[in-house]
């Protein structure tokens, strides 16, 4: 037992010693999960698994933000606001932890933060809050915009919230969860961001990503390559 949890923290503190031992096969894939609804496909084999709408936000700088930014990468999304005094500075924390870990990927590994605050929340705050956190805004958004679509997102996209609600003015959502969504826009991992180890977990789950997506690719890469 101790063994194998050698094994396991070996591999996931370095991610680059997994992807070589899944690729010569020598080990067992670790899969994480897939959240959400799910169908077979029409081909009666492959399953669809729930994917990410499309959405259109403003960030820090003002620039617009859109499920298109995200593709092909893996990024944590949370929902806060930039006056809460309880759970989000915990969340920003643990955030931040985050953005140092995977700084190498070079923008492979993003953080998406909406507000659940649009009313005050504004381009200047945001900009204003993501200075003071020490925030990189080169992987880290902050955004605002239409509070339904903002709370839509939330509840049915990245399943953050149970209790019905239309966005409107007493509709409010405070959730201190994040989310974990990979290069296909699905959900792989919810987790508690103000608790510590729960957030090492999901640090653990991206470097199992990165492998996945790793192998995937050299996998079509091989397809691809003329047979000699």
């Amino acid at each position: 037992m101790k063994k194998k949890l050698f094994i396991l923290l070996f591999l996931l503190s370095f991610p680059s010693a997994l992807y070589v031992l899944l690729s010569v096969g020598k080990t067992n894939f670790i899969h994480l999960p897939y959240y959400g609804e799910k169908e077979l496909a029409k081909n009666g084999h492959d399953t669809i698994y729930q994917t990410i709408a499309p959405f259109s936000f403003i960030n820090q700088d003002g620039k617009i933000i859109t499920d298109k930014y995200y593709d092909g990468k893996i990024y944590v999304v949370d929902y806060f606001f930039t006056t809460c005094k309880t759970i989000c500075p915990k969340m920003t924390t643990e955030l931040l932890r985050v953005q140092d870990k995977f700084a190498y990927t070079n923008g492979l590994v993003e953080i998406l933060s909406h507000t659940v605050d649009p009313e005050n929340d504004s381009v200047p705050v945001l900009k204003a809050y993501s200075e003071m956190v020490h925030a990189d805004t080169k992987t880290w958004n902050f955004v605002t915009g239409d509070k339904k679509q903002l709370y839509e997102m939330a509840r049915h996209s990245y399943l953050l919230n149970a209790l019905k609600g239309d966005g409107g003015p007493d509709d409010f959502i405070h959730s201190e969860l994040f989310v974990l969504i990979d290069k296909e826009k699905h959900i792989r991992g919810i987790y508690d961001g103000t608790n510590i180890k729960a957030v090492s977990n999901l640090i653990d789950d991206i470097k199992v990503l990165i492998a996945e997506f790793m192998i995937k690719e050299k996998k079509n890469n091989n397809e691809k390559s003329p047979a000699e």
